[in-house]
């Protein structure tokens, strides 16, 4: 394992990320949404393909952009509008009702 890789092995915060690659950011933005930008990291990475394949070089390159990306999308919007977890997604208004309730609820009218 190459020295990066090992380095980014022992990041945990965003702040870590964010120093170890070199981008600059304001605090107040990383200490409301350091979860949702971790996340949203995760998931530019998940998306690039052969993200493994790349030498350490190529490797920050890209690291450094999809970090930068998710930063920058908190900067310029907020947890509930970008939806990066699922509790957000689900507060769409969307609700469940089960026709074992609609049955009860015709019952009582009845």
């Amino acid at each position: 394992m190459s020295e990066f890789r090992k380095t980014l092995a022992t990041l945990s915060s965003a702040e870590d990320f964010l120093k170890f690659l070199e981008i600059d950011y304001e605090a107040s933005v990383v200490h409301v949404n350091r979860l949702h930008i971790l996340k949203r990291f995760h998931d530019y990475l998940r998306r690039t393909p052969d993200v493994d394949a790349l030498d350490d070089d190529a490797l920050k390159a890209t690291y450094r952009m999809l970090l930068e990306r998710a930063y920058q999308d908190f900067v310029h919007s907020d947890a509930v509008t970008e939806k990066v977890f699922k509790v957000f997604l689900q507060a769409q208004g969307t609700a469940h009702v089960g026709l074992d309730q609609v049955r009860l609820s015709l019952h009582k009218d009845a």
